[in-house]
C-alpha cells in the first residue's frame, strides 16, 4: 500500500489465485493500477486472469492463446498480451522455442490478440547478455515495441538490451516466504 500512496501503478503477480485475493478490492478502488500476471498461466485460470490483469506476460502455446481469446470476447475486455520465449531452450521452463516463435505470433495476431512484445527468463547459469540480445533482435524483427525481460539479479543488463518491462519485485519487497 506504501507503494500505491506513493503512485506507483504497475505490479507483477506470479499466481492468479493469489492476486485474486490480494488485488481485486485494490484494483476496483483504483482503476489506474496495471496488474501483470508474470508467472505461468493454466488454461483453467484463465478467465480469472483476464477478468483482473490489464497484461499477460506468459503467452506460450496456440491452446492458451485462443482460451485467452474466447475470454477477452465474454468479457468484452482486451489485455495486453507477451508471448514467452524459452530462450535457453531449457526443458524445465515454460515458453515456445525460438524455431516456433513466428507460427505462434501469427496465430495469437489472427485471433486479434493485443501482442505488444516478447517475455523470457534466461538461464541462470550462463551469461544473460547473450540471450537478452537474442531476444531483442526476435523482438525487433517481429516489429514488436515492448520486451519484458530482468529480474533483480539481471535487470541492469536487460535495460541495455532494450528492455522495457523488468520484473525486480525481490528488490523491493525482498524474498518470498
Amino acid at each position: 500500500m506504501p507503494l500505491i500512496e506513493y503512485g506507483h501503478l504497475d505490479f507483477g503477480e506470479n499466481k492468479v489465485q493469489e492476486a485474486v485475493e490480494k488485488w481485486s478490492n485494490v484494483k476496483s478502488n483504483n482503476k489506474a493500477i496495471k496488474l501483470h500476471l508474470i508467472g505461468n498461466l493454466q488454461t483453467n485460470k484463465v478467465k480469472f486472469a483476464v477478468k483482473l490483469f490489464d497484461y499477460i506476460h506468459s503467452v506460450d502455446n496456440e491452446k492458451l492463446a485462443k482460451k485467452i481469446s474466447d475470454e477477452q470476447i465474454k468479457q468484452k475486455k482486451k489485455v495486453k498480451i507477451f508471448i514467452q520465449v524459452n530462450i535457453g531452450d531449457e526443458k524445465q521452463k515454460s515458453g515456445v522455442r525460438v524455431s516456433s516463435l513466428s507460427s505462434l505470433y501469427a496465430y495469437c495476431k489472427n485471433l486479434d490478440l493485443d501482442i505488444i512484445g516478447l517475455m523470457c527468463i534466461p538461464p541462470m547459469d550462463k551469461s544473460t547478455d547473450f540471450f537478452f540480445r537474442e531476444m531483442n533482435s526476435l523482438n525487433e524483427n517481429l516489429s514488436l515495441n515492448e520486451l519484458s525481460m530482468g529480474m533483480s539479479s539481471d535487470y541492469i543488463t536487460a535495460v541495455k538490451n532494450s528492455a522495457t518491462y523488468l520484473r525486480i519485485g525481490s528488490n523491493i519487497f525482498g524474498e518470498r516466504s
